[in-house]
């Protein structure tokens, strides 16, 4: 049911509408200035709230325009930019999860960024991300990925070092499984949580999210299986978000865990914890972590106001502004070099920074149909874990699950 605001909020709003609208104020149309430019996005948590609104403030200054943002939970902006997508009533520039870009790129509503936007200096990775089709459709500032994270402690007690190849991860885990704590934690919920925290095993045996039933995908999830199966991993992982692995470390439940870089100060903050992080371990020695890449993406959408909003987001990816942003985000700066002058000062950042160049884009094969994958894994896993099939039925019924969604 909709409801009218009260009088305060739209006073509030207004007071808002030179930099930045917040939740509950999304009343952006397209009836806006001709030097006002409209943005959409999902940052309604802090760090990147404030950090967002402040960037977004000063290329707005810069440019001589208004910046009017719209901002709202992702499970509402995403179904939100889908609809304007298909109705062409977009925000002036809009960020998006990098698999959700793929949807709304099919809409046909964004503007083709190649050789629109700046992106000398930018990761390969990165920009493949951004594209649909084989066409720039998207940006981000910073990225992030997966990487192995430890108890110093504990593996000191046990006298092991940090895990390098999966025969090391395994060995280790078991080793560190005591009493109430288990080895390793990580996120095998039935949802893309769960697939992301796979693909770097799918990928780093040689799988690919086109041949789920290959016999290298069925090597990785038989592996992954292992790790229930000795007890290193807490059955409670399939009901795991990221966060819950966390807080698992966190509390002395697991010795070592999968997560991602914005997990960083979270951890930092825990004045009891002495933890370090370490690359993913491969499956043999002198391989590259494959880590899916994170983040969310800046797009365009085409329109009158086009060319105004790409010299804004060439202003928010600037490197002045990709250094706040990725400084604030604990992300891997987009660039190369903006990336090492914030490992200087974030040096756990490293692990994340080395995998930058092999992350993969989830949808840079599979397009839109990257969900539809990405859930039939995540069920698969599920069913594995369980006892329900073994990995080879598993991953069976997930290539037809996602054949079966083709059509």
């Amino acid at each position: 049911m909709n409801r009218p605001l009260a009088r305060g909020a739209l006073a509030s709003c207004a007071a808002f509408a030179l930099a930045v609208s917040t939740v509950g104020c999304g009343l952006i149309t397209a009836e806006t200035g001709p030097n006002t430019l409209t943005v959409a996005d999902y940052y309604t948590s802090e760090p990147g709230n404030t950090a967002l609104t402040s960037i977004l403030h000063a290329c707005g200054r810069d440019l001589g325009v208004t910046v009017e943002r719209e901002v709202m939970p992702r499970s509402q902006l995403v179904p939100k930019l889908l609809r304007d997508g298909a109705a062409h009533t977009l925000s002036d520039l809009v960020l998006t999860d990098n698999p959700d870009l793929a949807k709304l790129a099919s809409t046909g509503a964004l503007l083709r960024l190649d050789g629109k936007v700046d992106t000398e200096g930018f990761y390969e990775s990165v920009l493949q991300a951004g594209s649909y089709q084989g066409e720039l459709y998207g940006v981000a500032p910073g990225v992030n990925g997966l990487a192995l994270f430890y108890d110093k402690r504990a593996l000191a007690d046990e006298g092991v070092e940090p895990p390098t190849t999966w025969e090391e991860l395994r060995s280790t885990a078991r080793k560190l499984t005591k009493g109430y704590r288990h080895g390793l934690a990580l996120s095998a919920i039935g949802t893309e949580e769960g697939t992301w925290q796979f693909e770097p095993f799918l990928w780093g045996a040689g799988g690919e999210l086109t041949d789920l039933d290959s016999p290298a995908a069925i090597e990785a999830l038989t592996y992954w299986k292992s790790l229930f199966d000795d007890g290193s991993v807490s059955t409670s992982a399939l009901n795991w978000e990221q966060a819950n692995a966390a807080d698992a470390f966190i509390g002395g439940h697991a010795a070592m865990m999968i997560n991602g870089s914005w997990q960083l100060a979270s951890l930092d903050s825990e004045t009891h914890l002495d933890y370090g992080v370490v690359p993913l371990p491969v499956k043999e020695e002198g391989g590259m972590p494959a880590s899916p890449m994170g983040g969310e993406t800046w797009a365009v959408p085409e329109g009158g106001k086009q060319d105004q909003a790409v010299r804004l987001l060439d202003c928010v990816l600037s490197d002045k502004n990709m250094l706040q942003w990725s400084r604030l985000r604990a992300d891997v700066a987009s660039k190369p070099a903006v990336a090492r002058k914030l490992v200087k000062e974030q040096p756990d950042l490293a692990p994340f920074v080395a995998s930058a160049p092999g992350a993969r884009a989830r949808t840079a094969v599979l397009g839109t149909r990257y969900p539809a994958v990405s859930k039939a894994i995540s069920t698969a896993l599920q069913q594995v874990a369980t006892g329900k099939l073994t990995p080879a039925e598993a991953m069976a019924a997930a290539q037809r699950q996602a054949d079966a969604a083709d059509h």
